[in-house]
């Protein structure tokens, strides 16, 4: 397979875009094109990109691809023109020098084969000149002009001109037609209402007192800058307009001044033109109606086009964002667990997994209405505590979990001997991977209710090991996620899930297949083959074993292998993150410090004194030889931080046991472009919105706070009758606003927004109620804050 020829104007643009040097782009877009995977590359081969971090290299993969698929539109539309004999070097440079996608399609529309359109027709009756006429001659009767052009043309009836008001008809056709498809016009004019435009938003009629338009209201007359309308607001507008309730148009700003006569695009329309439209009556319709039913119809199209794709990146980036924070939430580590789904009528399912994860115990206890069983049901749970010695107690945060939570409070308090900490955990997802037939798999013989159990406690001890078993999109710390572009998304989530865990690592003699499919290089049924080799012969004991494996060969093993930990086995260096390719660069510095790597390996001391330097040479920069160094320290080392949870009020169950002014802790859930939902212990999250996040001016949340953030909280306003609580995160008192020792970032363990529980469905509607109560949140806080 041949190597890409990497075009020079590619390696320019994307250098300037992410802030890197050519050499790096260059480099950077070879190892890809090589089959090198953004993980690898961001890991080992440091030295050849300079250091290019895993998102810049995303977002050069990203770019790469689109500049390519414009080359070869480019390619296509030239040929395409040029077969048509019409293909002018003027023609072709502004082709090559396009620098959108768009703008090719508006190069390309007057050449594109279409059905014949009226104006086409009325070029072959000969109206053209009859066009040019009219324009050269402003003051002339038109009529007069185009009763000379009154003909029948043959049998074809279509091309007769019966009368001067077709021929002036025909003569309109063929100048609506060229402006439409006039490209530099159509450039000029989208360039200028991005920069002077408006987007404007009514209520369709008869949607007015309908319910389901209510969350809407907000929009019903609304208009922003299309420039500086946020991401949120966007697709709230654009879900309305889906919806039938609201109607959404692109105009200039004056449009919206009443004493506006004229609209301004007809200026910028006769300057472009020359046409003489204060003489010619004939030529000042022709021009409204240019603008009204042609160009503002296209233009309208193409910047909602352009505003969605805006909008449905900012959305996925902060989707992104979030199910980052959770993947790398810290793990409470390899304990015994208790997992309590809770539930009313139909009980609580209970699961013991041991250190590993492997179900040990069920049962279903019924402590809450209607049975009311609370005292059996604490007995079933200090059995089973007593039986395993159960170190935690993760608590599902859907139906009846503050409740649960409670209950499982008190039997903590009552027995001394059981020593296990209850934390509070998202199920959200819990149900999709309840009924999947991953799950049906791995326990064929287990009600589908239980594994939903087992699925809260096992992301209490590793997070990540059980969410990459989850579609990201039913996790639920998404903003509009099902209503962007959901191939965009997909793709997005996935290389966001492959980066944590290929910054984690993998123990390949415990990881799953659906943990094992998102290793750098490592494909599904690879991952299936890997679990199969080590069912068959038993845990690895080295890496090399790895090249056993059916369909795993060497180039995806080097893109792998240094991602797969080896704990316990041959080769001690199997156990950290270095690459096997740097194996000899190890011996060579233990040879040099006359030791063995039993000896030095997990050592800071006898490490520290080797000077990087001495080492360098063709194969091994100082880069590579740093970065080993440091691994050899703390081999395997995991950068997920330490396990810590948030403390909430004892006093504090439900919404109505909120007073304004309280001041609470809270764990952040879900990070939007326009606030913080936080769980301050009962079953509603509050929002903080951008305005309350700090004293200071805040312009993007994510600066100030991610999911899993312990953050310390004021209750500004309580509305129980909406569910609806608005929360500040300012000191209250001018003072820099207080995060707790979150301050450095570290992930913790917590619930999820309530609306988010349980299936995709609830996803989807927690998403659409946060984007109704987006549009309002502005009026909202303000009279909050008052």
């Amino acid at each position: 397979m041949g190597q890409t020829v990497i075009n020079s104007k590619h390696v320019n643009i994307i250098a300037a875009e992410i802030n890197a040097k050519n050499n790096q782009i260059q480099s950077a877009i070879e190892l890809l094109d090589g089959g090198d995977t953004v993980p690898f590359i961001a890991r080992y081969r440091k030295e050849m990109t300079g250091g290019l971090d895993d998102t810049q290299l995303r977002q050069l993969e990203e770019r790469l691809g689109y500049l390519r698929e414009m080359d070869d539109r480019r390619e296509t539309i030239i040929k395409a023109i040029e077969e048509q004999g019409k293909l002018t070097d003027a023609l072709k440079q502004s082709i090559m020098s396009a620098e959108t996608k768009t703008r090719l399609e508006d190069l390309y529309l007057p050449y594109k084969k279409k059905r014949q359109t009226k104006a086409q027709k009325a070029r072959l009756a000969g109206l053209e000149p009859l066009l040019q006429q009219i324009i050269d001659a402003p003051t002339a009767d038109v009529d007069e002009l185009a009763s000379e052009y009154i003909h029948s043309n043959g049998d074809d009836e279509t091309l007769h001109v019966k009368d001067a008001a077709a021929a002036l008809d025909g003569a309109r056709q063929i100048a609506l037609e060229d402006l439409s498809e006039d490209a530099d016009l159509i450039q000029e004019l989208r360039d200028w209402l991005w920069g002077q435009g408006v987007v404007i938003s009514k209520v369709m009629k008869g949607q007015e007192n309908d319910n389901k338009a209510a969350r809407f209201k907000d929009y019903f007359e609304f208009s922003e800058a299309i420039n500086k309308i946020p991401s949120h607001r966007m697709l709230a507008l654009l879900r309305g307009r889906n919806e039938g309730v609201l109607s959404i148009n692109i105009d200039h700003a004056d449009v919206l001044d009443e004493n506006m006569l004229l609209h301004p695009a007809m200026g910028r329309l006769v300057k472009h033109t020359g046409w003489d439209i204060e003489q010619s009556e004939w030529l000042n319709r022709t021009t409204e109606l240019a603008w009204k039913a042609k160009l503002q119809l296209k233009l309208n199209l193409q910047l909602l086009s352009h505003l969605r794709e805006q909008s449905d990146e900012a959305a996925i980036q902060i989707f992104n964002r979030n199910l980052k924070d959770l993947l790398l939430a810290a793990p409470a580590g390899g304990l015994v667990t208790l997992g309590l789904d809770p539930g009313f009528r139909t009980g609580v399912k209970t699961v013991v997994i041991d250190a590993n994860g492997k179900l040990l115990d069920t049962a279903v206890i019924y402590p809450h209405a209607p049975q009311k069983q609370w005292e059996q049901a604490k007995q079933v749970l200090v059995k089973l505590c007593q039986k395993h010695d159960v170190k935690l107690i993760a608590v599902g945060n859907g139906t009846a979990s503050r409740e649960t939570d409670q209950l499982a409070a008190e039997i903590i308090k009552q027995n001394h001997d059981i020593k296990a900490q209850k934390i509070m955990v998202s199920e959200a997802g819990a149900s999709v991977y309840s009924a999947s037939a991953l799950a049906a798999a791995e326990f064929p013989d287990l009600d589908v209710s239980y594994r939903g159990a087992v699925s809260i406690a096992r992301r209490l001890q590793d997070p990540l090991a059980e969410l990459v078993k989850i579609d990201p999109k039913a996790i639920g710390v998404g903003q509009y996620q099902h209503d962007v572009n959901q191939a965009q998304l997909t793709k997005a989530l996935g290389d966001c899930v492959e980066d944590c865990v290929n910054k984690v690592g993998v123990d390949v003699n415990t990881a799953s297949a659906p943990l094992l499919k998102y290793v750098a290089g490592v494909t599904d049924s690879v991952a299936q083959e890997i679990v199969k080799y080590r069912d068959a012969n038993g845990s690895f004991k080295n890496r090399k074993q790895l090249l056993k494996v059916a369909r795993l060969g060497d180039k995806m093993f080097e893109q792998c292998a240094g991602f797969l930990r080896i704990r316990n086995g041959e080769q001690p260096l199997d156990q950290s993150a270095v690459h096997p390719e740097a194996y000899p660069l190890v011996n060579n510095m233990l040879e040099h410090m006359n030791t063995q790597i039993e000896q030095v390996i997990g050592q800071m001391g006898p490490l520290s004194q080797l000077n990087p330097s001495d080492f360098a040479n063709d194969q091994y920069g100082v880069t590579t030889i740093k970065d080993v160094i440091e691994e050899l320290k703390k081999p395997g080392r995991d950068p997920r931080g330490e396990f810590k949870t948030a403390t909430f009020d004892d006093q504090v169950h439900e919404i109505k046991d909120l007073k304004i002014g309280m001041r609470l802790e809270g764990v952040v859930t879900n990070v939007t472009a326009f606030g913080a939902f936080v769980d301050v212990g009962v079953h509603q999250d509050g929002l903080v919105h951008i305005s309350e996040l700090a004293d200071q001016y805040v312009k993007d949340p994510a600066d100030v706070v991610k999911a899993g953030q312990v953050i310390k909280v004021r209750v500004l306003e309580v509305d129980p009758q909406r569910k609806r609580i608005s929360l500040s995160a300012k000191s209250g008192d001018g003072s820099q606003a207080k995060v707790s020792s979150q301050s450095d970032k570290k992930t913790v363990h917590s619930k999820t927004s309530q609306s988010q529980r349980r299936s995709s469905k609830n996803n989807q509607n927690n998403s659409a109620n946060q984007g109704a109560f987006a549009g309002a949140l502005a009026d909202a806080f303000k009279k909050a804050k008052k």
